[in-house]
């Protein structure tokens, strides 16, 4: 019997993912948009590729949850999306509402699944939908690391002409411009990177990690990306479906870990069928916790906006 996995959200986001979860053919997916006949159409289309790829596995849309019951995994993309000019705190209240509303039903319909929020504000939205499941903080972690760490590598291997596959890299702390790249353990064939590229060049690449979501925003002019964050949501849907024991960094409710309790932040995490089933904690330096404890304080800020209009609801 096949996995199940529902991918709420239709747009280029979600229907990407629903795509490449498809292909993969060892589980079933549901797509879930409040648009009237977007998923039924966009899953009928992936469905009839099934013969040309190779895979038996099912897909199917819908308006409602029903057909979303007893998954696996569920990945949250609905939500507004960033327009040029627009940061990601803008947001932040309309996306809460749209991902408080999306919880609630996929609690009620699979309750014992587990959530990998991507709606931006990610942190923020990731730390709303694991304080509106209820659900222990095994089973809620976002995906913003592994998207981050990609562009990083991509950068990396780009500007010294090596495969990305030799590239080792991790980017903590919250998704958006105060983001941690951690220059100190960044490897190219197991080589730290101080020694294959001046530490101008570096600091320029982590500029451009840090800018690489709205570097693509300015250039689509309209939307914002979607394959290179279908293919992170993917890898960590895989890594829990498949119990592989991935060591990758996801946006994590945080107890005491790196200094920061009640806060959902970039860490890196194992993954495997257990959900988030461990807290990696690296040594960081004086500079690096500073770094990090910024990124926090940044994601707070959103937290405590989102307190208050629950407040004053």
């Amino acid at each position: 019997m096949r996995n199940k996995v529902t991918v709420v959200g239709a747009g280029n986001v979600g229907a990407t993912t629903a795509q490449r979860i498809h292909q993969l053919g060892y589980a079933d997916v549901v797509m879930v948009d409040v648009v009237e006949d977007l998923p039924q159409g966009k899953s009928l289309d992936m469905l009839e590729s099934g013969p040309v790829i190779g895979t038996d596995a099912l897909i199917t849309g819908s308006n409602g949850y029903e057909e979303s019951a007893n998954s696996d995994v569920v990945v949250i993309t609905a939500g507004i999306a960033r327009r040029p000019g627009m940061s990601r705190d803008d947001l932040l209240l309309t996306n809460m509402r749209i991902t408080t509303s999306v919880t609630e039903q996929v609690v009620r319909h699979s309750p014992n699944c587990i959530i990998i929020p991507v709606t931006n504000p990610l942190d923020a939205m990731v730390q709303n939908i694991y304080e509106s499941s209820g659900f222990p903080r095994e089973r809620v972690f976002g995906m913003a690391g592994v998207l981050d760490t990609a562009r990083f590598r991509t950068f990396i291997s780009q500007e010294l002409n090596v495969s990305v596959e030799d590239v080792q890299a991790y980017v903590l702390g919250g998704h958006g411009d105060d983001m941690v790249p951690l220059v100190r353990y960044t490897t190219v064939g197991g080589i730290p990177i101080s020694e294959l590229m001046a530490e101008e060049k570096v600091e320029q690449l982590v500029r451009r990690t840090r800018q690489g979501g709205g570097e693509i925003v300015q250039l689509l002019k309209e939307g914002s990306a979607y394959y290179a964050p279908s293919a992170a949501i993917t890898q960590m849907v895989e890594a829990v479906l498949l119990d592989k024991k991935r060591i990758l960094p996801a946006c994590a409710y945080l107890q005491g870990e790196y200094g920061i309790n009640g806060l959902c932040v970039g860490v890196p995490v194992k993954l495997g069928a257990g959900g988030m089933e461990q807290v990696i904690e690296i040594r960081l330096t004086a500079e690096e916790q500073a770094a990090l404890q910024g990124s926090a304080a940044s994601v707070q800020e959103l937290v405590e906006v989102m307190n208050q209009a629950r407040a004053g609801a």
